[in-house]
């Protein structure tokens, strides 16, 4: 127990150094929303990394993997190909150079000065401050699940007004300067410690080969309802015409694979350095920190079903009694060494750490910047930080608000809502906005809002996990579900278990080729002062 504490306590002194290091070199608006556009390439990468990877991926979907088994290292593939690879090359460097020719400094406010739309930056800004909370309290709740199992005698509430100061007080600070510089601190633990974990378990199983052929020897082990549901063992893939196939590759594999793309915390990194040579070069640092984050959760997160059994007799689920947030936390406690299991807490609490830290400042950017700035008038740019750091001070509350009133195993699912939610609202018009001049202003603004209403509906009427959750589509249809009617096995049924980034990212992108096929295209001078370094 002192251990634990003593390593908290060491963690915590790096973290407010480097936060008070960044708030002396933050004057300007400029240092609070980009960090002085001067990062360099392991900074952009570590923050990059440690802002997409959390207590969501590493607790969440390690848990997931648990239940489900290997066939989440296909998220692993996706977020290091598309995460890393596709988004600073393809995205990054084009993100980068608009961003400096608009003079841009929040992910809306690029969206709304490409398109030349205040609607476009206001409606994104309020999107992202409404949304980007239920993410953040995923976070939240993950790591003081975590610190619950570790410190049972501080409750659950408290370390959620514990955790939620701790960040807040750098944050609202240093603004994104002390929030890169953490975030490189604590993703550094976070590589560390991961690797200890993936090479002790293949230890305790005798190695990859012996670890790998005893989880597949366990099929007979699957529980029932999960057999029902189209699981088929933990290294093979479950049916895809199933409950379970359609919620691992739709919702989790496919919405946070692709959804990523269009993350506002992330794409406003790419603004962050002073030329494209930062993001070539930090391209394969990003790569090995996913890999070595998501590939080794989901691969201990599988094998801790064989080490339970041999430890227990009793399987992951099984010991977490049900709820698969608490299987990574529960195997560090039970079956990792007394030491480190006080150095894997530090490494978690880096993690939750650094994405929070990135979402409040997002999120509360995004209401200050893109939305208060809008119908509020400021003086000088102290006047705007001051605004910008009270929007971080709602984002906060907002978020500890979330934490206390969502359910248990909700973050992996609140992680792939918000994920589909901005794939479905951003990323047409994102994508479209860096490379297509004949995306118009009537085009971006239909498929925004085009994209973010049919996400909802299929949320809130036709997926199930949320819409019997919510209870709308019951209280109107007396069905918990649109697609519950449906003959079981039917396509209809099974529409019940696709995510809504299925159907909405493919109507965004159609009305936004098409009504801008249709509209008067932008003013030459404008696309032109858009594409300046570009080409």
């Amino acid at each position: 127990m002192e251990g634990k504490i003593l390593g908290i306590l060491v963690y915590l002194v790096g973290i407010f150094y480097l936060g008070y290091k960044a708030w002396k070199q933050t004057s300007r608006s400029t240092d609070y929303m980009l960090a002085g556009r001067q990062m360099n390439p392991f900074i952009l990468a570590m923050s990059y990394g440690a802002t997409f990877v959390s207590t969501s991926a590493i607790v969440g979907f390690g848990g997931v993997s648990g239940m489900f088994g290997m066939s989440m290292l296909w998220l692993t593939f996706l977020t290091i190909f598309v995460g890393v690879f596709i988004a600073m090359v393809v995205f990054g460097k084009r993100t980068r150079r608009m961003g400096l020719a608009l003079n841009s400094h929040t992910f809306p406010e690029l969206l709304g000065r490409r398109y030349h739309s205040k609607f476009v930056q206001q409606f994104s800004g309020v999107l992202i401050f409404l949304f980007m909370p239920i993410y953040a309290a995923a976070v939240l709740i993950g790591i003081c699940r975590m610190l619950e199992v570790a410190f049972p005698m501080v409750s659950y509430g408290a370390w959620l007004l514990i955790v939620t100061a701790l960040v807040a007080m750098y944050v609202v600070t240093g603004g994104l300067r002390a929030v890169m510089y953490t975030d490189a601190f604590q993703g550094s633990i976070m590589a560390v410690m991961m690797l200890i974990l993936i090479i002790t378990t293949y230890v305790l199983l005798g190695g990859v080969t012996d670890a790998h052929q005893a989880l597949t020897d366990m099929v007979a082990l699957v529980p029932e309802k999960l057999k029902a549901g189209g699981m088929t063992g933990w290294t093979t893939g479950p049916d895809i015409n199933s409950p379970i196939g359609l919620t691992i590759y739709t919702t989790l594999v496919y919405g946070v694979g692709i959804g990523v793309l269009a993350q506002p915390q992330l794409a406003v990194r790419y603004m962050t350095v002073p030329s494209d040579r930062e993001l070539n070069r930090a391209v394969a640092i990003g790569g090995i920190f996913i890999l070595l984050m998501t590939g080794v959760a989901f691969v201990v997160g599988a094998l801790s079903n064989v080490v339970f059994q041999n430890e227990f007799g009793k399987i992951s689920i099984a010991m977490a009694e049900g709820n698969f947030d608490r299987i990574i936390p529960l195997y560090i406690d039970k079956i990792m060494p007394g030491w480190f299991s006080g150095l894997f807490l530090v490494a978690m609490f880096a993690a939750a750490m650094s994405t929070m830290s990135s979402q409040y400042h997002v999120s509360g950017t995004s209401l200050a910047r893109d939305f208060l700035e809008q119908h509020v008038t400021i003086g000088n740019g102290g006047s705007s930080m001051k605004l910008n750091r009270l929007g971080v001070i709602i984002a906060v509350f907002a978020t500890l608000v979330w934490a206390w009133v969502l359910p248990g195993n909700i973050i992996a699912r609140a992680t792939a809502f918000f994920f589909g939610l901005c794939a479905a609202s951003f990323l047409p018009i994102y994508v479209l906005g860096l490379y297509w001049k004949g995306m118009t202003k009537i085009g971006a603004k239909i498929s925004m809002v085009g994209g973010f209403g049919v996400s909802m509906f299929w949320l809130l009427f036709v997926h199930l996990q949320e819409s019997a959750s919510i209870g709308l589509c019951a209280a109107i249809t007396g069905q918990p579900s649109l697609a519950a009617g449906g003959e079981p096995g039917s396509w209809m049924w099974l529409m019940q278990w696709v995510d809504p980034n299925v159907v909405a990212l493919p109507v965004s992108l159609a009305l936004a080729v098409g009504v801008s096929l249709a509209t008067r295209r932008m003013e030459s001078t404008h696309l032109d002062l858009c594409w300046d370094g570009l080409c």
